[in-house]
């Protein structure tokens, strides 16, 4: 279903990006083509950079998208996880499909990947477990008859069978603190833009598959 995108539900979300792509909005009445002209094009390569520090603040791609919002057009920021910010998401992410994940470590982001890779390893919630006791030490294992798998981000934003929508990488992080009864980081946190950080320099060099399927 990933790799077919006539099977692929996530292209309907890619179809409705492109056309936000080309949207003009706000008082400026400008649109993401304004001043990023072909996706195609301008896009290539974006997503498998971020997050990224961008004047000193760490930023997701969602957060940057946001960014735009309000600062180029003069318009309100997209609740996290809606489907006008999801769909603009997936289709910047899918113009990069296929390249090799590009986050690495310097001197910017290296605080923010320090505390990314603590909260990785940091027991938490009531049952006391941290990310990389599943997603390392028992990676390949089985949890409830489901393969634990290694916890990579690179096929995010994802439509899940279980969620019947596409959704975020910090959306699943939610669930996974929620299955540990652990208290969970807000949607554009900057703990989550730290543990996200951390995951895609984690998985660098491997392909972004984004939009992913899963089940």
């Amino acid at each position: 279903m990933q790799d077919d995108p006539s099977l692929n539900p996530a292209m309907f979300w890619v179809g409705d990006g492109e056309a936000l792509w080309y949207q003009k909005q706000g008082p400026n009445n400008k649109s993401c083509s304004t001043c990023h002209a072909d996706a195609k094009k301008s896009m290539r390569g974006i997503a498998t950079q971020f997050p990224k520090v961008i004047k000193g603040k760490l930023q997701t791609l969602e957060g940057q998208i946001n960014q735009c919002r309000v600062g180029a057009q003069s318009s309100p920021a997209f609740p996290y996880e809606s489907k006008d910010l999801m769909a603009l998401t997936v289709f910047i992410a899918y113009q990069s499909k296929g390249m090799p994940i590009a986050v690495t470590e310097n001197a910017a982001n290296a605080a923010f990947l320090k505390k990314g890779r603590h909260t990785f390893n940091e027991r938490m919630g009531q049952l006391n477990l941290s990310c990389a006791q599943c997603h390392e030490d028992r990676a390949g294992l089985k949890l409830g008859g489901s393969l634990i798998p290694q916890g990579h981000p690179n096929a995010y934003p994802i439509y899940r069978l279980e969620w019947q929508t596409l959704g975020s990488v910090q959306r699943r992080l939610r669930n996974c603190m929620s299955g540990v009864r652990a208290k969970q980081f807000e949607y554009g946190s900057p703990e989550m833009a730290q543990l996200e950080l951390f995951l895609m320099w984690r998985a660098r060099g491997l392909p972004l598959e984004s939009p992913g399927v899963r089940p």
